[in-house]
């Protein structure tokens, strides 16, 4: 193992245990190991901050942006009211909830879709009197299955297609990963609205 490997292992070690560590934030350790690779020489210092001017950051930026306004905007909230009462068991609000969580994630960031339903969905449990967690766990999952329908649901699409274009020249389409990635979230779904309750309850 060379000098250089053996400092890129050593940082990245570093870097996750200060990520499982949980004392500092992540978005500040996640710029700490990119100034310590830039400091040793791993990384070019005029290329260490290239990658914040890479398209996939911009948009993924830009829609969490969207995202955050619509969520403080409070509009969800006040969209499912008229519908909540309607919503007789934990089944039911799973299915309603994981079903609009996945339909925002495919057109948003999935974890600006997650973010937006947040409040609704805990607003929902409280004047139900049950657990949150009900809930929370299943919308988790539906906003990742939502990701997986178009090219800007979730970052990793968006990567693949950049690299893509790099390599063949042509990156994905809007809905290339429609067909597999509808299958799968109405699978997932339909699965969360019965097995929500092997999820923990508190």
């Amino acid at each position: 193992m060379t000098i250089q490997q053996g400092l890129i292992f050593a940082i990245l070690s570093l870097t996750l245990v200060l990520f499982v560590w949980d004392r500092w934030r992540y978005d500040v350790v996640a710029l700490l190991a990119l100034l310590a690779t830039a400091t040793t020489g791993l990384v070019p210092p005029d290329r260490a901050f290239a990658g914040f001017g890479d398209p996939v950051v911009i948009t993924v930026a830009a829609v969490l942006v969207l995202s955050n306004a619509i969520r403080v905007s409070g509009m969800i909230d006040l969209a499912l009211r008229p519908i909540e009462p309607r919503l007789g068991g934990t089944g039911s609000q799973v299915a309603v909830l994981t079903t609009l969580v996945a339909a925002f994630s495919a057109f948003m960031n999935n974890v600006g879709a997650l973010a937006i339903f947040l409040p609704a969905a805990i607003q929902i449990a409280r004047r139900r009197g049950q657990s949150p967690s009900s809930l929370l766990m299943p919308l988790a999952f539906a906003s990742l299955l939502g990701g997986l329908i178009t090219l800007i649901g979730t970052p990793p699409n968006l990567l693949i297609s950049s690299v893509r274009r790099d390599v063949a020249g042509e990156g994905f389409a809007m809905f290339d990963f429609a067909p597999v990635g509808i299958g799968i979230t109405l699978a997932g779904i339909v699965y969360l609205a019965v097995a929500w309750r092997l999820l923990p309850a508190n």
